[in-house]
Order: C-alpha cells, then structure tokens, then sequence
C-alpha cells in the first residue's frame, strides 16, 4: 500500500477517534503497527495530525468564538468559562512538559493502549451506572461551570497522556463525576482540545524539528488536513449522540477493542 494512502487512512481514524471516548492516540499506534506505516520521528506523527482537530474545533464553534472574542472584555460569563478553560489545560500541561519524553519513549505500545482501553471501558460501565442513580447536574450550561469542577476535569483529562485512556473520555468522564451533565462535559471536553491538542502538537513539533525530513512535512500535512475535516463531523454526530444516549456503548467498544488488541499482541500481528 502506497504511503500517502497509509497518511490518508490514519487521518481518518484521527479524524473519527479524537472527539470519541475511545482515544485517538491509541487508534493510531494500533492502525500504524497493522498498517506498517513508519514515519521515523517516533510518535510525532501522530500526535501533529491532532492539530486537524483543534482546527476543526475552531470552525464547528467559529461564530460562537468570535462573539465570545468581542464580548470578553465585559461579559462575566465569557470571562469565566475562558478562567474555566485555562484552569481545565494547567494539569495535562504541566504534566506533559515534564514527562513528555518519557511518556514517548515507554508508553506508545499497542500492549499499554490495550490495557487502557480496558480499564477505561470498566471505569466508562461504572460511571454510568453512578451517575444514573444520582441527583441532576449541578452544571448545565458552559458558562455554570465552576472552576473547581474544571480543574477536576483537568485532573483527570491529566491521565489521557496514557495512550489508550482518551483525552476526550477522560475529562467527559471527570465532568460527569464532577457534576456537568453529559453534553455540557463533551462540549467542555471540545474547547479544552485548542489549548491542549494545540499546544502539544507545537510542543512535540519543536522538539522533534531535528527529525523532520522534507518528506514527512507532506505527509504530517495531508494527515492533519484529512483528520480536520473527518473531525468536523465527528463532532456534530458526537452532540446528537450524546443528546439522547449514554456512553455505555462506548465503554463495551473499549473493553472488545482491548482485548482483541491484546489477541493480536499475542499471535504476533502488532
């Protein structure tokens, strides 16, 4: 299979995977390994593409932005939820600026996406359970959430630099548990992507620029572009979906893709 086709199918599992609670970072060390891809800068592909996302972001929300962008200086409420947003992407980054390396060099393995993806299916089945038997949401609205709740997002959005955990679902999950009902925690999830994604791509991107071959800057192009625009829709599906359905489904994906990973670790296949 021709490499450019290779570029083009991971983007798309980007694309599909970034927003879902599945982990995207794991659907592509996986599909990368199946398909034999090797891009040669040891993981940086896959975490640049992610950049297609943070852009798609930008467009599905662009009238909303720009009206917070023209509102901020005295809208109460814009000025809180950006506190939010800020407060939500200090964990992650502090913990990824310090462990960057080291999460790359040991943790990117199909073995290590396997098992996260189980564990988080289990803790996804739990959850649900939890919150079903629980009082309303304190939080339904972006701009009622606390600071305190958001930093109990950015906590556990924190635990998503472990590929297979998912950063969507980790800090979905982490606003379910911490009183956000079910849309505004995805939609919380989505705007935390610009600063996280964004700044870890440019993060990864610096300290990887030595590696960069003239031909993998087309191919870190094509996959951030395809994965932009298969993201885009994602998204609007991921709203609908979440508007009348649990993440159950999502977690039982989690636990069967894990183990069928863990199969294929075992026949020698990843």
């Amino acid at each position: 299979m021709p490499e450019i086709l290779k570029v083009v199918l991971l983007g798309v599992v980007e694309g599909i995977t970034e927003f879902l609670p599945i982990s995207s970072t794991g659907h592509l060390i996986v599909a990368s390994a199946l398909l034999k891809f090797k891009d040669g800068l040891g993981g940086t592909f896959e975490l640049f593409i992610q950049i297609g996302a943070v852009f798609a972001v930008l467009q599905y929300y662009w009238s909303e932005i720009f009206r917070q962008v023209r509102t901020v200086r005295h809208d109460h409420g814009t000025q809180h939820f950006w506190g939010s947003i800020i407060i939500g992407s200090i964990p992650a980054a502090f913990v990824g600026l310090l462990l960057h390396d080291w999460f790359k060099a040991h943790l990117f393995t199909p073995t290590v996406v396997a098992i996260a993806l189980i564990i988080g299916g289990v803790i996804f089945l739990i959850v649900e359970r939890r919150v079903a038997s629980e009082a309303e949401p304190t939080a339904t609205t972006l701009t009622s959430i606390s600071w305190r709740q958001a930093l109990g997002v950015g906590f556990a959005q924190m635990l998503a630099l472990v590929p297979g955990v998912s950063r969507s679902g980790a800090s979905i999950i982490g606003g379910m548990l911490g009183g956000l009902d079910r849309r505004t925690a995805t939609e919380f999830s989505f705007y935390l992507a610009l600063p996280v994604l964004g700044g870890a791509t440019i993060l990864d991107l610096l300290l990887s620029l030595n590696e960069v071959q003239s031909g993998d800057v087309v191919r870190l192009v094509v996959g951030a572009v395809v994965s932009g625009i298969v993201a885009w829709f994602s998204i609007g599906w991921l709203l609908r979906y979440v508007s009348r359905n649990s993440f159950v489904s999502f977690g039982y994906y989690r636990i069967a893709a894990g183990i069928l990973i863990l199969l294929l670790v075992a026949a020698g296949q990843l």
